[in-house]
């Protein structure tokens, strides 16, 4: 809501100057702000109500359990419903040639690599936002900071938001958020996957272990084959066995220090998940709805009438809102690259902007402009004064 608040303020100062348009504009956004609450409150419900049977994270009480085939129609269902909000949201798929590079290649500067056996999986489906070229923030960072021969971080695609959609053959199906993922660690999101150790990490690790070696062996050994009398075979295997105890322990540390990372980076890095992932899709895609309306708004208000005596081609909003039939394509054109102009001079970023489904979003509002609450909507009485009831032990067998 602050957001919105702050929205409506910039556009309030960049386009509606005097009193009256200020006023008009607040009772637009309160307008919108109103329907839009109810109209994806209703979808929340709704997308709950699937999600519910096949909840990872249910406590209530126990339910019938679903059969496996079952339980994947379900999840195909809650998927197929959460498609239009990720659209809403301006979360965009990713295809399959971007997502089988994901898996492939492996960035140098990633000390945690893991590994993924796909044959595991039925489906795995990736959405992301606001795709960027840079250094990756510095909380958001993996690896180690140790070292002094560190390369200074390099610029890299990475996501402002990854949403993930999984399920193996075993498990579930699994639904996570996560912040500033680089393109080639998308697969460190996967679940049933394996630490593994890098091959130059790997090939570190063995030539400590073989100068290590030689010289245990050229200082301990000849002498225990000399004094000892041991034989020399004998030597060589106990030698052997030694060194492979060490290279496990080297190695199974090494993998341990990779997995605290990986969680480290797993813990900052996570927004939401499972059903707290279905109410945040929800909010974004509301707050989208909202600012999309309020800029079509704006930009159609302010747009300038065509010159006297000549006829005008593009609409503006009086025009608008008058009209019930669907806006041209040029209107839509030249509303997405005002917009888009506008957002890049007042953030720096390129920002896409669909004129056509702000357009829609805003005609959708006509009918009740002005009204508020809009007609038919239930009226719901003020809440009596509640007054608190006298402590009753907790019930130890809560349905709730």
């Amino acid at each position: 809501m602050r957001r919105r608040l702050n929205d409506s303020r910039t556009l309030a100062k960049e386009f509606h100057s005097s009193p009256a348009e200020k006023a008009a504009l607040e009772e637009f956004v309160t307008h919108v702000n109103f329907c839009t609450l109810f109209h994806y409150h209703h979808i929340l419900a709704q997308l709950q109500a699937l999600y519910d049977p096949i909840n990872p994270d249910r406590d209530t009480l126990d339910q019938p359990s679903l059969t496996d085939p079952q339980r994947l129609s379900n999840e195909q269902e809650v998927l197929r419903a959460l498609e239009p909000l990720l659209a809403q949201a301006n979360f965009s798929p990713l295809s399959e040639d971007t997502l089988a590079y994901a898996l492939v290649v492996h960035h140098p500067q990633d000390e945690v690599q893991v590994t993924i056996n796909l044959d595991q999986y039925i489906y795995m489906q990736f959405w992301a936002l606001g795709q960027r070229v840079g250094q990756m923030p510095r909380k958001s960072s993996v690896g180690s900071k140790r070292g002094f021969f560190r390369s200074p971080p390099a610029e890299r695609r990475y996501f402002k938001r990854v949403v993930l959609a999984a399920r193996t053959k075993r498990g579930h199906l699994v639904l996570k958020s996560f912040k500033d993922m680089p393109l080639e660690g998308l697969e460190q999101l996967l679940p049933e996957l394996k630490v593994r150790t890098p091959t130059l990490q790997r090939a570190l690790l063995n030539v400590t272990l073989v100068v290590s070696g030689v010289v245990f062996f050229v200082n301990v050994g000849m002498v225990v084959l000399s004094d000892l009398k041991m034989a020399t075979s004998l030597l060589l295997l106990l030698f052997t066995a030694f060194m492979g105890l060490r290279a496990a322990k080297m190695f199974g540390q090494r993998r341990s220090v990779q997995a605290l990372e990986l969680a480290h980076m797993l813990y900052y890095r996570s927004t939401s998940n499972n059903s707290e992932l279905l109410s945040a899709l929800a909010l974004r895609a509301q707050d989208e709805h909202t600012k999309e309306a309020l800029l079509a708004h704006s930009f159609l208000a302010r747009r300038p009438r065509g010159a006297r005596g000549q006829p005008e081609v593009l609409p503006g909003l009086s025009d608008l809102l008058r009209t019930p039939a669907s806006p041209s394509a040029e209107t839509c054109q030249w509303l997405q690259s005002e917009v888009e102009n506008w957002l890049l001079a007042q953030s720096g970023c390129d920002v896409a902007f669909n004129g056509t489904r702000a357009l829609a979003h805003l005609q959708a509002l006509t009918p009740s402009i002005g009204m508020y609450p809009p007609p038919g909507f239930p009226k719901l009485d003020l809440l009596a004064t509640i007054t608190s009831p006298k402590a009753a032990p907790p019930s130890t067998d809560d349905p709730l």
